[in-house]
């Protein structure tokens, strides 16, 4: 894991590495020190993957660069640019998961019933996108995340799918559920 100390350092990091995961955090509070210790607690082995952390409190110029309002918030840049954003704190065991993009891939059984293809549209800042990837993690619904902030594409096919702009926005098999409505989306993936 290495410690980042400005912009210019997280720069020179995602030149050398595909895959750069920063965790942006502020020393002292609960919430970040959660997420802190355990992000540290993850092990990673992909030679072209890094690990970092910067504490806001003493790194100034990284979260205006990329509109970050809040910590702690774990950002993943793919060949130098920002994907994703993750809010909150997490296990050790979810972070592990969220680097491996496998959330809770399940196996295979002769009863099984088929996967329903769901993609769950979001931005970096919207903590009820938050909530139902959480909610779809914990229930073994595996997903597809498309940040919309990121993807103007994206953004536009969605407002055409569902005439809406707001996130979350949840499509399962070609139903478009707006918000968290946590009723319809469990009744549509099947879960009691």
């Amino acid at each position: 894991m290495k410690e980042i100390f400005n912009i210019n350092d997280l720069k020179l990091v995602m030149q050398s590495k595909e895959k750069v995961w920063l965790l942006l955090y502020k020393k002292g509070s609960e919430q970040s020190n959660c997420a802190f210790d355990n992000f540290s607690k993850t092990v990673r082995t992909d030679k072209n993957e890094m690990l970092c952390t910067a504490d806001v409190t003493e790194v100034r110029d990284i979260h205006p660069e990329f509109s970050i309002t809040s910590v702690p918030s774990l950002l993943y840049f793919e060949n130098g640019s920002l994907k994703n954003v993750i809010k909150g704190c997490h296990s050790s065991e979810q972070f592990t998961a969220i680097f491996d993009k496998s959330v809770f891939v399940a196996g295979t059984a002769n009863d099984e019933k088929p996967r329903k293809n769901v993609t769950v549209y979001t931005t970096p800042t919207c903590s009820w996108c938050t909530t139902i990837k959480r909610h779809l993690q914990e229930n073994g619904i595996q997903y597809r995340e498309v940040n919309v902030a990121a993807d103007q594409k994206a953004a536009e096919e969605m407002v055409r799918k569902s005439g809406q702009q707001g996130v979350p926005q949840t499509e399962i098999n070609g139903q478009i559920i707006v918000g968290f409505d946590k009723t319809r989306i469990n009744s549509l993936l099947g879960i009691n």
